[in-house]
């Protein structure tokens, strides 16, 4: 599918890398960008984000490509995504949507599947009256005679409907978990979730520690589905390793909540590992925002060891930090390479097994 993106520049001094990991995006859902424009605001315009000048620019561009579809790299108001498609006479989708397309297309697990929807749903609500010409328009026929129904009552209704079934199926698959993961701890295994930006690498080295055949790619989003494996560590015994969805700036905060059951794997851990690309400029960034995710689902309180992966990219050695009180601070990987391997193991070995006994502590007092 031919694209035009719009890309706006509200100030920020990381704008080159958001515009570039939005292209890696749209590349990502399979678009063909034709042109992309650049927009430079202080503040959004309340009836199309951007100026109408620029609005006017970008349409003979998007005529000009014979585009199908426009990519806006901002979130959109429902109203102001109805009139920029009212202007260019063409479908208008903004980071949410692009995003939300992207976990559509790759989510292949039933609760990967359910959640997604589920997300779908949640912002497709708040834009149904776009979607609509006759609102007014009252169906008649059997059972709707009398004082009838809106088309967006009804479809209003029935998305409510289908959402309420939804969660209550999410929520029958986080008890299972909840039990997988009791069992898991009465049977002494050391529990490590892998976290970090999205296209880190997390997968390629859960692969690597684990010998698992887990999808890794290098593009945004390559994993959604939470997999789990056991492994074998001397000192450590058996460690559940669970390789997680990857985390992005501004994440969707629908998404965010309809993965809720998935990033459980991750605040129950008793260990994480924060996957990050060491070859990366915007590595800081990353950084901040994977926490900023952890913060908001709950995980900010458990043990982290940072992992640098790819390494060999940036001709840095394999070893393993530590600070002052010479405790680990961070270690260097490459999980392509299947460098550093082994001194990764003995930093789960070492900070994993004290926050395990500490997490068992914890949950000794806790109410079934």
């Amino acid at each position: 599918m031919k694209v035009l993106i719009i890309s706006v520049d509200m100030g920020d001094a990381d704008y080159a890398a958001h515009a570039e990991e939005f292209v890696m995006l749209a590349e990502g859902a399979g678009a063909q960008v034709m042109a992309s424009i650049r927009v430079k605001r202080d503040r959004p315009d309340a009836k199309y984000f951007i100026g109408k000048g620029k609005l006017e620019e970008a349409v003979a561009l998007a005529a000009e490509h014979d585009v199908d579809l426009v990519l806006f790299d901002q979130p959109l108001s429902p109203a102001q995504q109805r009139n920029l498609e009212r202007e260019f006479s063409l479908r208008v989708v903004d980071r949410v949507a692009l995003i939300l397309d992207i976990f559509a297309l790759r989510a292949k697990s039933h609760e990967g599947k359910l959640q997604v929807e589920l997300a779908q749903l949640q912002h497709l609500v708040t834009r149904l009256t776009r979607m609509w010409t006759h609102l007014e328009r009252q169906r008649g026929g059997i059972g709707m005679r009398g004082p009838g129904e809106s088309q967006l009552e009804m479809d209003k209704r029935m998305i409510g409907d289908r959402v309420r079934a939804l969660k209550e199926r999410l929520d029958k698959a986080q008890r299972q978990r909840v039990t997988q993961r009791r069992a898991r701890a009465r049977g002494g295994a050391l529990s490590v979730s892998l976290v970090g930006y999205t296209n880190a690498g997390k997968s390629t080295l859960f692969n690597a520690l684990t010998r698992a055949g887990a999808y890794a790619a290098d593009q945004l989003f390559a994993t959604l589905d939470t997999t789990t494996r056991r492994l074998w560590i001397e000192g450590a015994g058996q460690v559940v390793v669970s390789d997680t969805v990857g985390f992005i700036r501004d994440l969707p905060p629908t998404l965010i909540a309809a993965f809720r059951a998935t990033l459980e794997e991750t605040v129950h851990a008793d260990l994480l590992l924060h996957v990050i690309d060491a070859s990366s400029p915007q590595r800081d960034e990353h950084i901040q925002e994977v926490n900023k995710v952890l913060t908001d689902i709950g995980a900010d309180k458990i043990p982290v060891i940072p992992v640098y992966n790819k390494i060999d990219m940036v001709g840095l050695e394999p070893r393993v930090e530590r600070d002052e009180h010479g405790t680990i601070a961070r270690v260097f990987v490459s999980a392509l390479g299947r460098a550093g391997l082994d001194g990764l193991r003995g930093a789960i070995v070492e900070v994993g097994q004290l926050a395990r006994d500490d997490a068992l502590d914890v949950e000794d007092i806790q109410p079934e």
